[in-house]
């Protein structure tokens, strides 16, 4: 069976959560009967994103409230 896990890919001030904050992707990892798969990232999220929906800070991707803007781009 495929194995999914959150990794921590960045961790990052947010000026716009005011604090740290983590950024994740949930990879799948493929099945031991297939090994030649490769892991797939399928989700990505903010450890703070629960806290900004709730207060109303839909400006961030990561906080999945607005696609088009993501402030953390280098």
């Amino acid at each position: 069976m495929a194995k999914r896990e959150w990794q921590v890919v960045k961790v990052r001030y947010c000026d716009h959560a005011g604090c740290q904050v983590s950024l994740e992707t949930e990879v799948v990892f493929p099945a031991e009967f297939m090994p030649e798969q490769l892991p797939r990232i399928t989700n990505h999220r903010c450890s703070n994103g629960k806290q900004c929906m709730i207060d109303h800070n839909l400006a961030c991707v990561w906080s999945g409230g607005n696609p088009t803007y993501d402030p953390f781009l280098e």
